[in-house]
């Protein structure tokens, strides 16, 4: 099945922004470990490992079963329903945060202990 036709996919909703949504509007401590997009409607949350798992939450929340990477270098996808992997999914531009953005982020919000707080 083309990608176009999977149910929960959407070529053309692009990412909502280069961060974690709800990090960002102040929902939780404000960074992350990694990104996450959401293939139907293209928000960005932060991975199961960070602190808030808003990629996750947000997915179950809005029935939207497919998280595709949103991570340089990476191109895959996740389905949170079946618990499979997908690659070679091209979802639009941009696939990846800016590649001057750190891990973990945003810069200036990572605690000293960050790894302590990780999932």
């Amino acid at each position: 099945m083309a990608p176009d036709q999977i149910p929960g996919i959407d070529l053309t909703a692009a990412p909502s922004g280069a961060g974690c949504a709800d990090c960002l509007a102040g929902d939780g401590p404000g960074w992350w470990m990694h990104l996450r997009r959401c293939a139907a409607c293209g928000r960005i949350g932060c991975c199961d490992s960070s602190p808030s798992q808003h990629g996750t939450k947000h997915a179950r929340e809005a029935g939207h079963p497919f998280l595709a990477s949103f991570e340089p270098g990476e191109n895959w996808l996740w389905n949170i329903e079946t618990e499979e992997y997908y690659e070679g999914v091209e979802l639009p531009p941009p696939t990846s945060h800016p590649v001057a953005q750190p891990t973990p982020g945003p810069q200036g919000k990572v605690p000293a202990d960050w790894e302590r707080q990780l999932h």
